[in-house]
């Protein structure tokens, strides 16, 4: 393997060591660990050391989220040829979304590698969903910058496949899952209300509620308004499928 790229300012040999690892799992050799690193760095810890880490992983998450999907697609149309448009939406819905990522992220213990700010680890970071998803859109874009666009999508497509058939096509679309039980029982179209945000540009956490005929039902949090919006509606529709209380009273 070639030596390594590494700033002068780059974390002790234990943490290039670990992402030559992440590197070799994915089947890639580094050249430029620069990248890797920028990967791996949480916002938290530029803001506290800009010394050791001038560059935060978010422009590189935006840039792997494009190829994950890309890759996704690709994945499911050579997969499921006869499937429509509409079903090759969901499941790349289900493919691509926080849960699966961080799943993905997990398995290649992303966790550990983390860089984070002080606040960023005592809150759990290592672990958080959305942590780690990003983290691997940015390993992503990290195999593109420092290999190919041809690289990134076979890394991607790799990754993704054991999870095709996790899922039966649509199992994650909550949003149509609510629309078609209100729709079964004769009630309006459910409305979403996006209701706020929080945090920087690159790394915002939307808020989204979700009414039905007039009245709010449930409140989602997502990385993207329609994660908010899926959210939301996954508690709406455990809601729903309630059984309705008994009513009361007695035999007489």
């Amino acid at each position: 393997m070639p030596p390594v790229a590494v700033r002068p300012s780059s974390p002790p040999t234990a943490a290039l060591e670990g992402l030559t690892t992440l590197a070799s799992a994915l089947g890639h050799e580094v050249s430029d660990a620069s990248i890797w690193l920028q990967a791996l760095t949480h916002r938290s810890f530029t803001n506290e050391r800009p010394d050791l880490a001038p560059d935060h992983n978010e422009t590189l998450e935006f840039l792997g989220d494009s190829v994950v999907g890309l890759a996704a697609a690709m994945l499911l149309r050579a997969s499921f040829p006869g499937a429509r448009e509409g079903e090759l939406t969901r499941r790349r819905a289900d493919l691509v979304c926080e849960r699966t990522l961080a799943k993905i992220a997990t398995s290649l213990d992303l966790g550990p590698l983390l860089r984070l700010g002080r606040g960023e680890e005592r809150s759990g970071g290592r672990t958080k969903a959305r942590l780690l998803a990003s983290a691997l859109e940015a390993v992503i874009a990290a195999v593109l910058l420092d290999a190919s666009t041809e690289a990134a999508l076979a890394v991607a497509k790799r990754l993704l496949e054991p999870h095709l058939d996790a899922m039966a096509p649509g199992e994650g679309d909550f949003k149509s899952r609510v629309q078609e039980h209100l729709q079964a029982e004769g009630r309006g179209t459910p409305r979403y209300e996006l209701v706020g945000h929080e945090g920087p540009e690159h790394a915002r956490t939307f808020f989204v509620a979700i009414q039905v005929e007039g009245r709010e039902l449930a409140r989602g949090q997502g990385r993207s308004k329609l994660e908010a919006e899926q959210a939301a509606a996954r508690e709406a529709f455990g809601l729903l499928r309630e059984p309705e209380p008994a009513s009361g009273g007695g035999p007489t």
